[in-house]
């Protein structure tokens, strides 16, 4: 499965920001050794469904330290027996763009 995710505390510091926060969760996630990628707006990670999940909730208790709120938003791509799609993906939509002529 690719579960893409954003978390982040409720509230930010007092300049408003909320990068320590979101900086912990993504430690999470590089620290559970599991494919990912960050983006401006999402991590994606990749694996089985119990092992995302349990990172899932280990970033958002990370950011929960930060605030006594958390938001949290998914979306997943549940594929069985596929694996590597973190880049498969991408890779598949950029041969079709090389192939074809811009319109």
């Amino acid at each position: 499965m690719l579960l893409a995710f954003s978390v982040s505390p409720a509230a930010g510091d007092d300049s408003g920001s909320v990068s320590a926060a979101v900086a912990a969760a993504i430690r999470v996630v590089r620290e559970s050794g599991l494919p990912h990628e960050t983006t401006a707006m999402f991590t994606t990670v990749e694996g089985e469904w119990d092992e995302v999940m349990a990172v899932v909730k280990r970033a958002c208790d990370a950011v929960g330290q930060y605030s006594s709120r958390t938001s949290l938003v998914l979306k997943a791509d549940i594929r069985p027996g596929f694996t590597g799609q973190l880049q498969a993906k991408v890779e598949r939509v950029e041969s079709l763009l090389s192939d074809s002529p811009d319109p």
